[in-house]
């Protein structure tokens, strides 16, 4: 199931692209990029629709994944 990211508190939001940040790692080549930064790189994305909030109903649980990869398992 996806879930609109406006549906959500900002604090919600922030904490689940904040969870995704820290899963991605950290590597970013020769430059560093702030969680500041790279949290509104997400978001951005998040609005234009190239990543999407999947919720698991059977773990409970919501991550952030490509659009690509949500029309590739039927969840549109």
């Amino acid at each position: 199931m996806l879930i609109p990211y406006d549906q959500l508190s900002p604090a919600t939001l922030a904490a689940l692209i904040e969870e995704f940040i820290s899963r991605e790692g950290t590597d970013y080549g020769d430059h560093e990029i702030s969680l500041e930064t790279k949290s509104s790189q997400i978001h951005q994305q998040l609005c234009e629709g190239r990543i999407v909030i999947s919720y698991d109903e059977h773990e409970e649980t919501c991550t952030l994944i490509p659009h690509w990869q949500a029309m590739e398992h039927g969840l549109e």
